[in-house]
């Protein structure tokens, strides 16, 4: 069927709409205060969305149906893990993060450990933040060019100039409330896109069902006890735990929306209703995918890549206007995900490097480094997106095992932070050299699911680290 003017024209009225919508907190910063955590006056229910904006990208709209088309329901086992994984945050990382007037997440590894690990933390976060959000901004092209027919490149640097120019003039305040808008925008569109298939599958739900069922795609929980398969119960919640305790209690990108609430209750209502939202969020996902097997029952091989399933179904079965409305919601998605990575690397950037090193710099020259910061890095982030054209898998898991090669290391030291009192910074670095070389190892060399990954590295950075720090008493 194909896009057609009224589809174009909604696509557009969003992509202008987005854009002024988040200039319009451009004025509302005097300080670094103001950009980097909106002056902490953002409502929890703002926050919460937020964070689901931030960690549903365009990997998760595309590749998670993708995922649910070639297997099943199993991957909700990993979303339960990231439900748990809130709750341990709440009660071991949120408190300290509390304690002071902190920045980003690497004031507290300072405060606990010294400058050297802060900068050693952050400076991780920088490497695999990056790398990460390059395969995120890369998927937009996947979608863009089955959309509109243009080029890989050109849909690319559309997206990234456009966020850019609201998140190098509004920072925070202007990432969150358009992650509202946006959230809204492309979970309604989801909603709408189910119904559609819903009513173009003869037989309807009943039909989708029975074939469904018959086919074992209905399944959610499998207990085998196995390390080799990625999406068991065990590696699910187990895994799934480990992975969210890092990226939403030691990950800027989460935690600088977390230091913006009004009080720590705030922030903690927050981080578990936004646990509730993802799961319902990723299983609408995950039944689109099922929904769209039974509507083709041809192999995934059959559209290219699995990540095309979804988006060749909006632009050629959806009827005009409404295929237009899921294109959006798809960009949406990638803007938001984009604006958060923007602001948190130019945040740690500037906060834990440069204020940190050249602490008597004013803040008007601090605020015009910040904006440049985001510059910068909207320039890598595009470059890395290109890099990644047709290099990469399936996309929402080569993004989740770049994210999970640094959480294990990130993870066990923050835990050696807060969890013992012995740990010093020179056996906190000897443990996170070894946790982040066994995840390097394990990513490149075995074929050790990536659901374990952080569970192992911080199991071996927290008892390497510890162990070392014993020895190395001064």
């Amino acid at each position: 069927m194909g896009l057609d003017k009224v589809d174009l024209a909604i696509i557009a009225l969003y992509l202008v709409g987005i854009t002024l919508f988040g200039l319009r907190f451009r004025k509302r910063h005097r300080s670094l205060r103001d950009y980097f955590l909106a002056g902490r006056d953002i409502p929890w229910w703002a926050i919460a969305l937020s964070i689901v904006a931030a960690e549903t990208s365009t990997l998760t709209i595309i590749s998670i149906p993708g995922l649910a088309y070639d297997t099943n329901l199993a991957f909700l086992q990993v979303v339960m893990g990231y439900v748990v994984g809130r709750v341990v945050i709440s009660f071991v990382l949120l408190p300290h993060y509390f304690r002071g007037d902190l920045y980003t997440a690497y004031e507290l590894i300072e405060r606990r450990f010294g400058r050297g690990l802060r900068l050693l933390t952050a400076g991780l976060f920088l490497l695999t933040r990056t790398a990460a959000e390059g395969v995120r901004v890369y998927a937009v092209s996947i979608v863009v060019a089955i959309a509109l027919g243009t080029g890989e490149v050109s849909s690319i640097a559309i997206i990234t100039i456009l966020t850019l120019i609201y998140t190098f003039e509004g920072g925070l305040a202007a990432v969150i409330w358009t992650d509202v808008v946006q959230t809204v925008i492309y979970v309604a569109g989801t909603l709408v896109g189910l119904w559609t298939i819903l009513h173009l599958v003869p037989g309807g739900w009943s039909a989708i069902h029975a074939a469904a069922a018959s086919a074992g795609k209905l399944q959610v929980f499998d207990f085998t006890p196995s390390l080799w398969i990625p999406y068991t119960f065990w590696a699910g919640v187990i895994g799934g735990t480990f992975f969210i305790t890092a990226s939403h209690g030691t990950d800027q990108l989460i935690v600088q929306r977390l230091l913006a609430a009004r009080s720590r209750k705030q922030s903690v209502t927050a981080l578990l209703s936004s646990g509730v939202a993802i799961l319902l969020q990723f299983a609408l996902f995950l039944m689109v995918g099922v929904m769209l097997w039974a509507y083709y029952r041809v192999p995934s091989a059959a559209f290219g890549k699995p990540d095309r399933i979804y988006p060749t179904f909006i632009v050629k079965q959806m009827p005009h206007g409404i295929s237009g409305l899921l294109i959006a919601a798809i960009l949406a998605a990638a803007m938001s995900n984009l604006s958060a990575a923007l602001n948190s690397l130019s945040s740690s950037a500037i906060m834990d490097f440069y204020v940190r090193l050249w602490p008597h710099a004013d803040e008007q020259k601090r605020m015009r480094l910040s904006r440049m910061a985001t510059f910068f890095f909207a320039i890598v982030l595009f470059g890395l997106a290109v890099f990644s054209l047709h290099k990469a898998g399936r996309v929402v898991e080569v993004g989740l095992q770049i994210a999970s090669v640094a959480y294990g290391a990130l993870l066990g030291v923050f835990l050696l932070g807060v969890l013992t009192k012995r740990a010093n910074q020179r056996g906190a670095m000897v443990g996170m050299f070894f946790g982040f070389s066994v995840n390097l190892y394990l990513w490149r060399w075995t074929h050790v699911p990536w659901t374990w990954w952080v569970m192992i590295g911080t199991i071996v950075t927290f008892a390497i680290g510890y162990a070392a720090s014993l020895t190395m008493q001064k």
